[in-house]
């Protein structure tokens, strides 16, 4: 996937909303971006499989602390690399 995907610019711009502190239009629009990368984690291996639960589970985690930075960070670093994998 290149680096300029809608998916990725997605995830990067949720990311900025999460650091700007509009955590609740960030929410919203996580939501439609885990919607869409749902297809990319069904058809990847297993081993990549494991990769994105693990993902998901820590931006799920920040997101129950309500830590929004941690939320962003996962998002623009790791959720974005694994889309480029």
């Amino acid at each position: 996937m290149s680096p300029d995907t809608p998916i990725i610019n997605d995830a990067r711009h949720c990311a900025r909303l999460f650091r700007l502190g509009r955590d609740i239009e960030a929410a919203l629009k996580m939501v439609d971006l885990l919607d869409t990368a749902m297809p990319l984690l069904t058809s990847r291996p297993p081993d990549e499989q494991a990769q994105w639960t693990q993902v998901l589970s820590a931006i799920l985690h920040c997101q129950e602390r309500q830590d929004w930075i941690g939320v962003a960070d996962w998002l623009e670093v790791e959720f974005v690399e694994l889309c480029q994998a």
